[in-house]
């Protein structure tokens, strides 16, 4: 190995002066001691000054001080340093090597991910007449299961259960004086006993598959620890329950637990961590507050992963408060927050929207030396582009590359992904660039943020030709990139591209979850097919819970078709399955209840809605009301309808010009005059301006009962508050005029006033382009045939019909 003597003394400044009676190495090595240790606070030179003052004093020197020293080096990650004292302590000062000292750099290499270095430690071990032991072993299959190379680590366990293997096409960087080995070492491969596996053994490997997606192996291993008489520890079942709960296999994960309990294996704080963040990412939280408090009663004692734990779940489901009261509970236990900790809070606050609180926590990392890393410092640019404040995200994401922190794609993704939506494409594409320059490779999550932006552009054109571009230069898209695409081509009625899409997911056996099930679904239903039922079907059928997106798509698709029995029965089963609804769930099914004149059900509904837990905005609670008083209305229950809007009021919620509207006209309907005016006049104090289709219901009143002067005014009064008159306004007046002119008692001159007000109003009409109703045509029709006139009203009268047919 290159000598780490390559560091020239004009950049050293060592702390320790060497001293004699100190092995030649050693001493050299502490002449020339590499700036790398600064960053590593200086412990390296402490351990070393001590050691110096080991030889002064006379203390002997053997290998377990050496291997302490070789220990410390490891842990501080200067390996190549680790491995140059263990070879001077050896050559200059005749302190042998051993297997503990061997293994401490296997280990060390192997956590570095240099499997290859480890393996060339274990050929020098048997160069040297020293046998490997299970420790080894064990550390070279955790080498081989973080390299993601299963098969080597697979045949080290084959080997320690006496298969004799040769591994060697699997270990190939293993020279070839792995074949001249003593015969008395065949048993093992690696050089050393007739070895079998421990515990530790196969935990490592379970959960080296576990982290790497390979579960189903992880579950074979664990079933052949049983078959070989091993009984797994707490840690084991860790490994697999962690595995378990990240691929949601929940009622496998309760079956584990049980079968913990049966082997008399008590869960640890480890334990309940992972068990307590999988309660709170399927929703469970009140599961979590039972584990929590099983920790209590059990004695176990709260650690920073689980009140870190505890602290992200409570913010995940919306309890903030208590996630704050969280981590004031860990200062008061006097445990001392990491980096994840402090970034478990900053992200719960960055979706809060609290960035004034975000930059507290910011500070007071700085205060106590803890150093935000690139998730800490993405999670911030995120808070900031959602809150607009994209200058801020920059500034940020620049402040860290002056700490040497570098941006990794999910910041650049932030900051991208704020520039497009505040319209500046331009320069997202230049932090695009800038990403690429600086090496930053792209990701799923970089791909879906141009999907998703171009889509809502309508520029599909373009998030096609960016899907494979990315493609051919080797990003395998995930189901969420070819969900997006389906979305975004639904949404431009590009069926058949949106299928090929769904089509893929398929054949790439990557699976349909509920977010794509949902994305086909409603593009489906808007283009009018029918299929969306038999798809809904079928994701139950593969396990799939419905959604809350689920039943709102299903339940809008029943409201529209007038299929209010299914939308009610899956009303229902949103219920059973502890779905709560949401303002579109109610308003939606209430809405076609009432359409569909059921305003007794949307009443039933309205209050069954407090029961299960659904409490609504006041826009909302103002559109469920306004529903329900339009069906009240027109079934002509005024009755009930004016108790509904009492309660309203009662609640603190104002009408609207809707609610309003609805009241007037109905009251109208039903002949109320008096109650209309009084709605009308209550309306108008409250400062609403009615619709025209109210106004003309109160002109229709005042015309019913022959009070064309007021009915007038009212059309008069519109106009100034600056509503046109609509072909039905002129109806009315204008039937209302005509009648008033028949009256056999009147006087000819009030008679012909009344007729040339109609005349008038129908001229207006017809200069407006509005085709006057059959009942007007008749109207107008008998005030124009006069003696010598009626040539004349049948040519107007055959024009008229005319138009109105066309």
């Amino acid at each position: 190995m290159e000598d780490p003597r390559r560091f020239t003394r004009s950049t050293l400044k060592p702390k320790v002066e060497p001293v004699e009676g100190l092995p030649p190495g050693i001493a050299s090595y502490l002449d020339s001691t590499p700036p790398a240790w600064s960053l590593r606070e200086g412990l390296a030179q402490i351990a070393l000054g001590l050691l110096s003052e080991m030889v002064k004093k006379g203390v002997p020197f053997d290998s377990f001080t050496g291997n302490i020293l070789v220990t410390g080096f490891c842990q501080i990650g200067l390996l190549e340093y680790a491995e140059w004292v263990m070879d001077s302590l050896a050559d200059n000062g005749g302190i042998p090597r051993d297997v503990v000292g061997f293994n401490t750099l296997i280990h060390g290499y192997c956590e570095a991910g240099e499997v290859n270095a480890a393996l060339r430690l274990v050929e020098s071990m048997k160069k040297e007449g020293l046998c490997s032991d299970v420790v080894t072993y064990n550390t070279l299959i955790d080498g081989f299961c973080k390299m993601g190379d299963f098969a080597g680590a697979k045949n080290l366990m084959e080997e320690l259960l006496g298969s004799h293997r040769n591994v060697q096409s699997e270990i190939s960087k293993i020279d070839d004086v792995k074949k001249q080995t003593d015969t008395k070492c065949k048993a093992c491969n690696l050089g050393g006993l007739d070895l079998k596996p421990n515990c530790i053994t196969y935990t490592t490997l379970i959960s080296g598959f576990c982290k790497r997606q390979g579960l189903e192996e992880a579950l074979s291993v664990y079933d052949e620890m049983l078959m070989n008489g091993f009984l797994p520890d707490v840690v084991t079942y860790n490994s697999i329950i962690n595995g378990l709960c990240k691929r949601r296999r929940f009622a496998e994960t309760e079956l584990l637990l049980e079968e913990m309990k049966r082997m008399g294996v008590d869960p640890n704080h480890v334990s309940y961590s992972i068990l307590i963040d999988y309660f709170f990412k399927t929703g469970n939280a009140m599961e979590a507050f039972i584990l929590q408090s099983q920790m209590v009663v059990r004695g176990i004692d709260f650690d920073v992963v689980v009140c870190t734990t505890l602290m992200d779940g409570l913010f995940k489901v919306g309890k903030h408060s208590e996630a704050e009261d969280m981590f004031w509970t860990l200062l008061k236990f006097n445990l001392v927050p990491n980096s994840i900790t402090y970034s478990a809070l900053i992200d719960g606050r960055c979706k809060l929207g609290d960035m004034r609180g975000v930059e507290s926590v910011l500070q007071e990392m700085e205060e106590k030396n803890v150093l935000p890393n690139v998730i800490i410092y993405s999670s911030v640019v995120n808070g900031y582009t959602k809150k607009g404040m994209i200058d801020a995200a920059v500034n940020v994401m620049r402040k860290m590359v002056h700490r040497n922190v570098m941006p990794n794609v999910f910041t650049y993704s932030a900051i991208i992904n704020g520039y497009f939506k505040s319209g500046k494409q331009e320069v997202a594409l230049d932090f695009y660039k800038e990403m690429k320059l600086r090496g930053v490779e792209e990701n799923n999550v970089i791909l879906d943020v141009f999907i998703n932006n171009m889509k809502r552009g309508e520029r599909m054109d373009k998030a096609d030709a960016l899907f494979r571009d990315m493609m051919s230069r080797g990003l395998l898209p995930d189901r969420v990139n070819y969900t997006s695409l389906m979305d975004g081509f639904f949404k431009v009625g590009n069926e058949s591209a949106a299928l090929n899409m769904a089509q893929e997911i398929a054949d790439k056996n990557l699976g349909f979850d509920v977010v794509a099930y949902n994305v086909l679904i409603n593009g489906l239903l808007r283009l009018g097919k029918h299929e969306a039922q038999s798809l809904y079907t079928g994701m139950r059928e593969f396990g799939l819970a419905p959604d809350l997106a689920t039943y709102n798509t299903m339940i809008n698709a029943y409201c529209k078709e007038r299929n209010l029995e299914n939308a009610i029965k899956l009303w229902n089963e949103m219920k059973s399955n502890g779905v709560l609804p949401n303002s579109i769930t109610c308003n939606t099914i209430i809405g076609g209840l009432c359409e569909a004149g059921e305003v007794d059900k949307a009443m039933d509904l309205l209050n069954e809605m407090s029961v299960v837990g659904f409490h609504p905005t006041p826009t909302s609670h103002r559109f469920l009301l306004d529903a329900v008083a339009g069906g009240l209305s027109a079934a002509g229950l005024m009755g009930e309808a004016a108790e509904l809007i009492d309660e309203m009021k009662q609640k603190g919620f104002v009408p609207n010009a809707i609610t309003y509207d609805l009241l007037v006209r109905g009251h109208g309907k039903v002949g109320n005059k008096k109650e209309s005016i009084k709605l009308y006049c209550e309306m108008i104090m409250n400062g609403f301006v009615p619709q025209t289709s109210t106004y003309n219901v109160l002109i229709s009143d005042f015309a019913k009962v022959g009070k064309m002067n007021q009915a007038r005014e009212l059309m008069n009064e519109m106009q100034v508050r600056g509503l046109q008159p609509n072909s039905s306004t002129y109806d009315i007046l204008i039937s209302g005029w005509c009648k008033q002119s028949k009256q056999a008692e009147l006087e000819r001159v009030i008679k012909v006033s009344y007729q040339a007000e109609a005349k008038k109003l129908f001229k207006e009409m017809n200069e407006k382009g509005f085709i006057p109703c059959e009942t007007t045509l008749r109207y107008i029709s008998s005030i124009l045939a006069k003696p010598g006139k009626k040539v004349d009203a049948q040519m107007l009268l055959d024009k008229l019909y005319k138009k109105k047919s066309r």
